[in-house]
């Protein structure tokens, strides 16, 4: 159960946060100078392998766990038009989860990840955060909460993804309201919207910021502007980082939830590595405000934890080389 009934007991987890295991890090780093491969031959690999070993506690770890986790949530942002699709298509969505039909379901099964879904108060929109907060603080606790919840104690590596219509919206309003600048340079297509489309998103997320901005820490505007999917992934991810679980971020929506939990506390994103930059035109700068550079960058924008889902490849082939590989003395090489 989650160990915080308010905002300010979830700013106390976030303070308390594990440190990565240097111990284990610096073993893992040790091992990699010894493998039969040039020095930095495995470029990012190596220090992907490094930084998921200091985290396991394990200098010569693999990924054996991988758990997926979809948080799905409505916004009431959503009746101003800011979307190409209606509300209702979030539980459709769900309902193909479930069903096994989705893109993530079919990722996530190449990845070898177990899937899991959690649909947050479908029936119960977010209020219009141009009209008031989006959530009270006792529903943004209770989401924080799912997403606590949701992280099952024996995975070993962790990626959080979303549906929610109308949630690059909220999304683009976080990374305003945390990072600056004007809201038309963090709002951009989402699921497709035409230019008037464009025009009518944007001069909401204005109106979000005018009402919001300023108005307290990451967790506060999370609760202000953000979602209830979004809170999960947030909640989830501080979850992860208790547990010693390396996280794996999705695209733009993932990265305003993590930057919530940034802003709060710093360092609360060290355990977390960037899957992919999307499509979508702010993930870019809201990446390199989080100091996370991508592994991929393959044109997506679908949500749903797809592109990190497609990287939970890349940290075991980083994993299976480090710890499968034989060291020069083992080889029998010549270790120049």
């Amino acid at each position: 159960m989650a160990e915080f009934s308010d905002l300010d007991g979830f700013r106390a987890v976030l303070a308390a946060l594990p440190q990565i295991d240097s111990t284990a890090r610096d073993g893992a780093a040790e091992r990699n100078g010894q493998l039969t491969k040039p020095p930095g031959a495995l470029g990012r690999l190596e220090e992907l392998a490094q930084w998921y070993a200091g985290w396991r506690g394990n200098p010569q770890p693999r990924v054996e766990a991988a758990q997926v986790i979809v948080f799905a949530g409505n916004h009431g942002v959503a009746a101003q038009g800011v979307s190409a699709f209606p509300p209702e298509v979030t539980e459709q969505m769900v309902m193909n989860f479930q069903h096994g039909g989705a893109a993530i379901n079919q990722l996530a099964r190449a990845a070898g990840a177990q899937l899991d879904v959690h649909a947050l108060e479908l029936d119960r929109p977010t209020n219009d955060f141009t009209q008031g907060p989006a959530m009270s603080e006792t529903d943004v606790v209770s989401a924080l909460a799912v997403g606590w919840d949701a992280v099952r104690a024996e995975s070993d590596l962790l990626v959080v993804g979303e549906m929610g219509i109308g949630n690059t919206t909220p999304a683009a309003a976080l990374a305003a309201a945390l990072l600056g600048g004007e809201a038309a340079e963090w709002t951009g297509r989402g699921t497709g919207v035409d230019d008037a489309g464009l025009v009518n998103k944007t001069r909401v997320v204005n109106e979000g910021l005018a009402l919001h901005k300023g108005q307290g820490d990451g967790v506060e505007m999370l609760r202000r502007l953000g979602g209830r999917e979004l809170a999960a992934m947030a909640g989830a991810i501080a979850r992860a980082r208790s547990l010693r679980i390396p996280v794996i971020l999705d695209g733009f929506i993932c990265s305003a939830a993590a930057a919530c939990l940034a802003d709060s506390s710093q360092g609360a994103l060290d355990h977390c590595v960037a899957g992919h930059q999307s499509a979508e035109g702010a993930h870019a700068r809201l990446l390199g405000a989080l100091g996370k550079e991508p592994l991929l960058s393959l044109g997506l924008r679908l949500g749903e934890a797809s592109g990190a889902a497609l990287a939970i490849h890349i940290v075991k082939a980083a994993l299976e080389c480090h710890s499968g590989m034989a060291t020069f003395a083992e080889a029998g090489v010549t270790d120049a």
